[in-house]
């Protein structure tokens, strides 16, 4: 055979052919096969990741939930939010409880989030800590919680409750309250009636009109004749009125007031005086309601100590007028008391007013004597007034004088008293 050109034999140019064939299909089909297997495998650990994660899904949410109670950040993490939110439920919007009524919850300075979580469960305001801790860190309460009273619910749910502990800080803004010289008791309860305080106008009166034992104990000073009321004994002040003021303690208020400005010296009456200090109070109590210039306090207490003295008639204007509003008040509801008039002039004769039993000792144009007790809360001028008459000027009357500006004129006699009547166009 003639070899043409160098060429190779037709034998190896065959099996060359073949061997290139098998090497380039034989690699196509190993790498099938590889891709099989990872596809396989793949497929596999998919399989057992979810044949894991059904199986062990609830162990690993609650492992991941006690996980993140413990460090509340991790919540920011979506995966985690999302598992921690399946695993509590309802319990993150579950109310404490059914009952709607508020209570005070004080935060104390340097409380946190952690602190204030088991003694928000002890109170009854969150079922479990772990729904409080995530609506808290869910609702930034570590970051503006500050000390202070808030009101709360007790039906709240933890996000609410949330929102109550940041925005229903309770802020005590006392009302002044203003109680002046020469008023009644039914008089500084209309005004309590008239502002908006937390103080039961109603309950304040009967505290101060029978006065409890227990109260009275707190006041040994006070020595009140038997059924007497605390007329007189409410000091005329301003007293701010706070949110925990109670008719109790705004009574307690005024007494305490009350001795810290009048003093132990002058309820301790001296002897010399021949007057209780009970006596003293309702003589200042008939002066304040008299006298409008304080250099006139003394005289007009000596007009009515003289008449005592002499066993005369008071004839005291503002001691009828006293009781016949006492009678008309009686017959009135008390929410109405604050559009009354007090002291209005009765439009008749004082001395031909008829006052009940219980009153009759206030009707001085008919019986003699001292009245039964104060009828107003007097000043301290009053009360030194009473203390200190000024008897020895030996008046016996006085009278107002027309546009006088509060002065009065006084006389000895009751011949000179008419004749002033007369003058000044009383008669």
């Amino acid at each position: 055979m003639t070899l043409r050109g160098g060429g190779k034999p037709r034998q190896y140019t065959t099996n060359h052919a073949r061997a290139q064939t098998r090497e380039r299909y034989g690699n196509r089909s190993g790498r099938a096969h590889v891709l099989r297997f990872v596809v396989l495998v793949v497929f596999l650990a998919v399989a057992v990741l979810v044949a894991m994660l059904t199986v062990l899904r609830p162990m690993a949410a609650g492992f991941i939930t006690s996980w993140a109670i413990d460090n509340p950040s991790a919540l920011s993490m979506p995966f985690v939010h999302d598992i921690v939110h399946e695993e509590l439920g309802e319990e993150l919007t579950a109310p404490a409880s059914s009952d709607p009524s508020e209570v005070e919850f004080v935060v104390a300075p340097g409380a946190t989030v952690a602190s204030l979580t088991p003694v928000l469960v002890d109170d009854g305001l969150v079922v479990t800590e772990r729904a409080f801790i995530v609506a808290a860190t869910e609702g930034n309460l570590a970051e503006v919680l500050k000390a202070g009273t808030f009101l709360l619910r007790r039906d709240m749910t933890p996000p609410e409750l949330v929102r109550g502990l940041i925005e229903n800080q309770v802020v005590d803004r006392p009302v002044p309250v203003t109680f002046r010289e020469g008023l009644r008791l039914e008089q500084m309860t209309a005004k309590l009636q008239a502002e908006a305080t937390v103080v039961d106008p109603a309950e304040f009166h009967a505290i101060a009109s029978d006065p409890p034992e227990a109260l009275l104990a707190d006041y040994p000073w006070l020595e009140l004749p038997e059924g007497a009321s605390l007329e007189g004994y409410l000091y005329p002040a301003t007293y701010d009125i706070g949110r925990k003021t109670t008719a109790e303690s705004l009574v307690r208020d005024m007494l305490d007031t009350f001795y810290d400005r009048v003093g132990q010296e002058r309820i301790d009456v001296p002897e010399a005086r021949s007057l209780s200090f009970h006596e003293v109070l309702t003589l200042a109590s008939i002066v304040e309601r008299e006298a409008q210039l304080d250099e006139e306090r003394a005289t007009i207490a000596g007009v009515y100590q003289n008449r005592l003295n002499k066993k005369m008639l008071l004839n005291a204007d503002p001691t009828v007028i006293y009781g016949a509003d006492t009678v008309e008040l009686s017959e009135m509801d008390q929410a109405e008391w604050q559009s009354y008039v007090f002291w209005a002039p009765l439009g008749v004769p004082l001395a031909e007013v008829k006052l009940p039993k219980e009153l009759a000792g206030y009707q001085t144009y008919q019986k003699r004597g001292l009245i039964p007790g104060p009828i107003v809360s007097p000043s301290v001028a009053s009360i030194d007034a009473a203390l200190e008459p000024d008897t020895e000027s030996g008046y016996l009357y006085f009278v107002a004088i027309p546009d006088g500006n509060g002065a009065h004129d006084f006389s000895k006699t009751l011949k000179e008293h008419q004749r002033k009547l007369r003058e000044y166009g009383y008669s």
